[in-house]
């Protein structure tokens, strides 16, 4: 079929180019997507004929749109990769933003997690700068999708909650519709996640809350009136009900999800639900059905790089091919999945250890031009604590300040835990210095486990640790130190040294004041009141 306008040679160039765009911005609308690629198409290419750069960023970021919500992931990046460096060339706006965004999504997908985090990163940024609390929340919500692409649904779950705390109330329809898909989305994750370390209980806990989730969207939906958030909210509903095993429910929303995926062309999610209908015949005994489905959809994919559908296919065939007795079949289908686990373990790994890294670059002292060259390797680790890694006193000296000042002139929430490792003198007396250095070194490491890159981390002395958390209201602060206190308890201390056990007392203190000393004063106060309530506990100022 062919969309592309005829060009006229009565009718100028330029305003055959406006029809173009006008065109494929009202098929944008009304979600008919492969009319407005393309238009869009034909659009981008004459805007660079005719080097119109403000034509050719709307041909791109249209480009873009369709290419996300066709499921070309791969299109969609290569078409990014050509627009970003235009909007780029413009500072920061909503258009930057939204395309970093896509970019994350996509990427994440792809299984390219560093691509991800970086644009995600990128898009914060610009939207912090442009101070619009919408767009952060936004990027901060497609950097917790990432973080629950890359298999860490916990931190996901934060980024999602800081977001919902930047706009409250002043939700639109489509930020609310955003953070609900989301958070069930990081709600299923962790219930997988759950349920395969045998952590039954939990994993049931998880599945209601994405139950919750997914019903809880749905008047947000039909407000948006977005047919893809209506098919996507429908096959989120639909694959929770399926593993509640409620399924004639289950098939009433996927049924509605592949009819809305089958009218408008979204290609990428048709292929996700199918792969659920194809669970929920295997659920209602038609495992030989269920895996011809799958292996066609496979057949699909080859060539192709979704890494989140092509585990998930893999998965669902491999269980539906050894209930069916198809041994080597099964074989096949889990050896393909672990390749594919692998492969997304050595790309979090990567984008993990470079995002650490670009994390101590940021919290690294700003000062004039003449700070900007190179400072020696020694001038670097003055500011961090030899045994944890983490920062020391100095970092917090010139870091603390420039954070509470930054969250005093944003009006923007900031909050500081202060965390001491119970009876510490006992853990070095009864099993020496050496085992209590290697506590240290794991607390440490738990910090970094369950914080973004955004705080800053540092050892106050001793036993003691700080944790500063902007853009971070106090119910949410207590939430991660809660998840932290319950990490330390549940660890393995005892293979460290038998009989060694550990435990946290954690003050918080919140901005305001917007003063450092009165906060870390507010925070050991409150940490004091935690010891004195009786240890292993998280306290509020």
């Amino acid at each position: 079929m062919q969309y592309a306008v005829p060009q006229d040679p009565a009718v100028p160039a330029a305003t055959a180019l406006a029809e173009l765009i006008a065109r494929a911005r009202s098929a944008q609308s009304e979600s008919r997507l492969e009319a407005g690629l393309a238009l869009a198409e034909q659009a981008w290419v004459q805007a660079l004929a005719l080097s119109q750069m403000a034509e050719q960023i709307e041909a791109g970021r249209l480009r873009c749109f369709f290419l996300l919500r066709r499921g070309q992931l791969a299109d969609m990046l290569a078409a990014a990769e050509r627009l970003l460096p235009l909007l780029r060339a413009g500072g920061a706006s909503p258009s930057l933003c939204e395309a970093l965004r896509w970019t994350a999504l996509a990427a994440a997908d792809q299984g390219d997690f560093e691509t991800a985090l970086a644009a995600a990163q990128e898009a914060s940024a610009a939207a912090k700068e442009l101070a619009d609390l919408r767009l952060e929340a936004v990027a901060l919500n497609a950097l917790g999708i990432v973080f629950e692409r890359m298999g860490d649904p916990w931190q996901a779950e934060r980024l999602m909650n800081e977001a919902a705390a930047l706009v409250r109330e002043q939700a639109t329809p489509f930020e609310q519709v955003v953070a609900l898909n989301n958070l069930w989305t990081v709600a299923m994750g962790a219930f997988h996640l759950l349920r395969e370390s045998g952590r039954e209980a939990e994993s049931q806990q998880a599945l209601q809350r994405a139950l919750q989730l997914g019903r809880q969207v749905r008047p947000h939906v039909r407000e948006l009136g977005d047919p893809f958030a209506a098919a996507l909210s429908d096959s989120h509903l639909g694959e929770t009900l399926l593993q509640l095993r409620q399924l004639d429910e289950a098939g009433v929303f996927l049924d509605s999800a592949q009819q809305c995926c089958q009218q408008y062309g979204f290609l990428a999610l048709a292929g996700r639900v199918s792969c659920l209908r194809a669970e929920l015949a295997q659920a209602r005994g038609h495992a030989d059905a269920a895996y011809a489905a799958l292996s066609r959809l496979l057949q699909e994919l080859v060539g192709k790089s979704n890494l989140a559908e092509l585990r998930r296919l893999h998965g669902t065939a491999y269980r539906c091919a050894r209930q069916l007795g198809l041994n080597e079949a099964a074989l096949r289908h889990l050896e393909a999945l672990t390749v594919l686990e692998r492969r997304r373990a050595s790309a979090q790994l990567i984008a993990q250890s470079r995002y650490v890294a670009s994390r101590i670059e940021a919290q690294r002292p700003r000062g004039g031009e003449t700070e900007t060259v190179a400072r020696p390797a020694e001038d670097a680790s003055a500011l961090r604590d030899p045994l944890t890694g983490l920062g020391n006193r100095r970092l917090m000296e010139q870091r603390l300040p420039e954070l509470v000042a930054e969250a005093e002139a944003r009006g923007a929430p900031l909050t500081l835990a202060l965390i001491d490792l119970d009876h510490f003198s006992r853990i070095n007396a009864q099993h020496g210095a050496a085992v209590g250095d290697r506590v240290l070194q794991a607390l440490a490491g738990m910090l970094q486990d369950n914080t973004r890159g955004s705080d800053l981390l540092l050892r106050y002395g001793g036993e003691e640790f700080l944790v500063v958390l902007p853009d971070t209201v106090p119910d949410r602060a207590f939430e991660v130190c809660e998840r932290l206190r319950q990490c330390v308890e549940g660890y393995a201390w005892s293979e460290l040294a038998p009989g060694l056990d550990a435990t946290l007392s954690i003050g918080l203190a919140t901005a305001p004041p917007h003063s450092t000393d009165l906060l870390v004063a507010r925070a050991e106060s409150a940490m004091y009141r935690a010891k004195h309530l009786g240890r292993n506990r998280v306290a509020l100022a």
